[in-house]
This record gives C-alpha cells, structure tokens and sequence, in this order.
C-alpha cells in the first residue's frame, strides 16, 4: 500500500512536519513506548470527549501526517492509572529514520504523557496480540503522602498494614490458576480466568508499600482486587488464608474490594517469553481482553 509522506527533516518549532516529500512510500508498522499520569485522563480508551490518552497521541499523529491515524494499545487502562511502559502500534509512511519521527511524537501534548521510544516491526507485530505477559506495580503509604506523591499512590491514612501477613498472602496466589474471584464484569464472559500469576510480592520502603504483580495477563481490575484483598489482609479484616479461600471460589464476592486507581501503574508489557510462562498461558492471553 502506498502513500505521500511528510518530509522529517522539515520540521517546525512544534515538532510537526511542513511540505510534502515527493517520494511515494510504503505503510510500515512502528511500535511506540510511552508513559502517563493517568490522573487527568479518562483512562486509555477512546472517548466522546476527546480525553482519552489515545484521542491526544492521535490528534498529535493527524498533524504530523495529515490525516487520521489509529493507534493499538497493548491493553486499556482506566482512569487514574499510570504506566511507564505502555506499548501501542499503528501503520504510516515515513521514509527517514525513526528518531525524526519519534521527535515530532515527543511534542504537542500536556506534560503529562510522554513518548519514550519508537522503532519499526514487522507488520505482523501487534501490540496486544504479540504481548505475552505484563507488570504492575501497586504503591501504598502508609499515612498521609506528601503533595508530589499523593498521586501516584494510595494513602492509608491512620491504617496500619502488616506486610509479613501481606506477603505470606501473596505466597498463596502465585501459580497458574483461576483467577475468576478477582475479575471484575466488563460485560461479556471472559474466554478463560484462567492466568500465570508468575510474581505476587510485597515490600516495604519506609512508609511506602509496593506490591508488584506479573503474570502472562490480567483480566479487568484484576490487579486492583488483588491489591484491595492484601490491603484488607494487612489491617486485620481478613487473614492470610482468606485469599487462597476466595481464589477457591471462583466467582466474585464482597470480599474483594477493588483498590483506587491512582495507586496502579503499569511497568513493563512483555513480547518475549520469560522463562516460566508456558505456551498455554501465552494462548489465553491472547483470547482475552485484558486490564485496568
């Protein structure tokens, strides 16, 4: 498929390209790494009102190449949600090297939302359907954070947590398992709760809690209901065991409260297999929508 593409070595204060290159170039695919403060987005999904982390780095795409480009993310993540190593993809010509292009991305948006890195892939790359696992970190602390914190984790004001009880918690879910209980309804049955839970700890910085979960995939506020029942674990309402008897359930309870957003971020998708994940798990992460 062939298109006109902008000349990258034209480029404005803005970071937008200016003219038209007289070369007839064909699509490529181009894998792009960004970070976000979700607080002031509504999550990275699409929306009416052109809030959506995708309608900005779209929006900034249209006026690079002059005409609408969509973007493919490696899963959504809801509003409040913060990553530093989300993937998309999307398809456009451009001739000269990558780092032009990825100068012009770097610009136009709130400070906010970052690109990190840009380079070509195969056209059978995609975004979501190559990944093969992520990771997520969840952060607490314990008391009241200070302003430049306070939006990148969860106060739990005059709660004390036990984490030597949260981690053996923890301990109890790690394994390949049905994961049902802690799946929130995003309006249509999943092909499989089913998910290698290869990581599920929590550590201690101070006053800062961080729980760090990867697995091969998660299913909708997954993350957050995992992270909610180790925050009730480490105040006492439930006990450690509880957690291994709720994944035992299979289905989801009042016992599983979802933890607030702005504690979550997601840190890295994977697209190569580490040792440990199975082929069976890779599958199932590719059937199911995924995420926060």
């Amino acid at each position: 498929m062939l298109a006109e593409e902008k000349d990258p070595e034209d480029v404005d204060g803005s970071g937008g390209a200016k003219g038209w290159a007289t070369s007839r170039v064909s699509l490529r695919r181009w894998k792009v790494v960004c970070a976000y403060d979700g607080t002031e987005f509504e999550g990275w999904q699409s929306q009416p009102n052109g809030k959506a982390i995708q309608d900005f780095i779209e929006r900034r795409l249209q006026a690079i190449f002059e005409r609408p480009v969509r973007i493919a993310g490696s899963g959504r993540t809801d509003s409040g949600v913060h990553a530093r190593g989300q993937v998309f993809h999307f398809d456009a010509a451009w001739k000269s090297r990558p780092e032009h292009m990825l100068r012009a991305m770097q610009v136009g948006y709130p400070d906010s939302l970052r690109m990190l890195s840009l380079r070509e892939v195969p056209m059978s790359f995609d975004a979501r359907r190559s990944a093969v696992g992520k990771r997520y970190s969840y952060r607490i602390f314990e008391g009241f954070a200070l302003p430049q914190d306070t939006r990148f984790c969860w106060s739990a004001g005059r709660m004390k947590l036990d984490v030597e009880a949260m981690q053996s918690s923890a301990a109890l879910l790690v394994g390949e398992r049905d994961f049902a209980s802690f799946a929130a309804n995003r309006g249509k049955p999943y092909a499989s709760t089913v998910r290698h839970l290869r990581i599920l700890d929590v550590r201690r910085t101070g006053r800062f809690i961080t729980i760090r979960a990867e697995a091969n995939g998660f299913m909708y506020k997954m993350v957050r209901s995992l992270a909610g029942v180790l925050i009730d674990v480490g105040r006492g309402k439930l006990a450690p065991l509880d957690a291994r008897r709720l994944l035992e359930m299979r289905s989801r309870s009042e016992w599983v409260v979802t933890a607030p957003a702005k504690g979550l971020t997601l840190e890295k998708v994977y697209y190569r297999r580490p040792k440990g994940w199975d082929m069976d798990g890779e599958a199932q992460l590719r059937e199911g929508v995924e995420d926060e």
